[in-house]
């Protein structure tokens, strides 16, 4: 099964290659570079949006493709009034499920300065003096004090957008 990522991300790529290899076997996973058609630090619908760009503008030569957006959903009642979460589109030329992964809470300065117009990962860069944390193991590897890597919230985001290709009995999808 030939899978191609809509991004070089190696913590996207890394991802998507755990989730798939937990359902099908003999998967080759390849990362292209792709427009995802929304801001560098997408809000809300946009997030979900840039998934499902990313996912549609990567079909190339594959069985699946697949786009992965992170971004912050608001969220009332939370500290900082917004929640993070990766989400994943998987599009097979003909249709597209979405999954979404955990989400979390950046600290209440993080938020700030992304309202202000910067982007998270420039932010936790700064804060953790780590560049490029975001293609290594991500903010939330810092955040849970090096529990959970980003690659595992790209893997169960797309572990819960394959769940209509598991099951394609119960949700009339063919493979």
């Amino acid at each position: 099964m030939r899978v191609v990522v809509g991004s070089l991300n190696p913590t996207k790529i890394e991802g998507v290659r755990r989730a798939f290899n937990q359902f099908f076997d003999d998967v080759i996973v390849k990362g292209v570079e792709v427009n995802s058609g929304v801001g560098n630090q997408p809000f809300n619908n946009d997030v979900v949006k840039g998934a499902i760009n990313r996912a549609i503008n990567s079909f190339q030569d594959c069985d699946f493709s697949v786009g992965i957006e992170a971004g912050l959903f608001s969220l009332k009642k939370t500290l900082t009034g917004y929640i993070d979460f990766q989400v994943a589109a998987i599009y097979n030329g003909k249709r597209i499920t979405i999954g979404f992964g955990p989400g979390f809470e950046y600290p209440p300065v993080v938020v700030d300065e992304v309202l202000k117009g910067k982007e998270v990962g420039e932010i936790m860069d700064e804060i953790t003096g780590i560049k490029n944390l975001g293609e290594k193991t991500g903010a939330i590897h810092f955040l849970t004090k090096g529990v959970i890597p980003r690659s595992e919230l790209v893997r169960i985001a797309v572990t819960m957008a394959l769940i209509p290709w598991i099951n394609e009995e119960m949700y009339g999808i063919r493979l």
